[in-house]
């Protein structure tokens, strides 16, 4: 927002405090709030190379993430690998239904779509910047909300090798599959903080 005098008000992404700066360098200047020290900047820097780093990353990470074990079990008959798929599947085989159903919805469905969203709205900024903007701002707000629960997906994943049926004998060993899916959950994570939704209302992209 600028102002009458030729400056501008920045507000503060930690403190939310709103500071005056010159309205002339604001694009090219490295301001910092007065309160807390923060850097103030008009839009967040490369935000959509930095939205489409963590998504493209995340998305390729997805298929190791859901095709390799995430636990193993061993016993006195041997190893024993155990993917997302296989656990809901013996969730649900073991009559754990509402769990298994929470464990799909948790590890499968919602990172695909986290993914699906931020690429669709990193791609309408660049390519259709009018295109159903509202509908756009609330999509954005859904996925910032999903993300204050993003380690919940982790959470579920664990409890899912907690729950695996197994012998008394038998041990649990981490594999390289729960290893990728904290990785996928990690990178939506930074994709949607990245990602300034103030681009959605913004005519032209030039160099953010």
């Amino acid at each position: 927002m600028s102002t009458p005098s030729g400056l501008r008000l920045l507000t503060c992404a930690c403190c939310a405090l709103t500071s005056s700066v010159p309205a002339a360098g604001v694009e090219s200047a490295k301001f910092h709030c007065p309160r807390c020290g923060h850097p103030l900047y008009a839009r967040k820097p490369m935000s959509l190379q930095r939205t489409w780093a963590y998504v493209i990353t995340s998305a390729r990470l997805y298929v190791p993430a859901n095709a390799l074990p995430i636990v193993s079990t061993i016993d006195v008959l041997g190893r024993k690998p155990h993917t997302i798929a296989g656990g809901i599947s013996e969730l649900w085989d073991g009559g754990d239904w509402i769990l298994a159903i929470i464990v799909f919805v948790a590890s499968l469905v919602v990172p695909l779509v986290k993914i699906g969203v931020l690429a669709l709205l990193a791609a309408s900024v660049q390519h259709a910047p009018s295109w159903r903007r509202p509908e756009r701002a609330r999509l954005f707000r859904v996925v910032e909300t999903v993300g204050h629960w993003s380690m919940l997906d982790v959470y579920v994943v664990v409890l899912v090798g907690g729950m695996v049926r197994f012998g008394a004998l038998a041990s649990v060993q981490p594999e390289p599959g729960l290893v990728a899916f904290a990785a996928v959950v990690v990178l939506t994570m930074l994709a949607a903080q990245s990602f300034d939704p103030r681009l959605i209302w913004q005519e032209k992209i030039g160099h953010d």
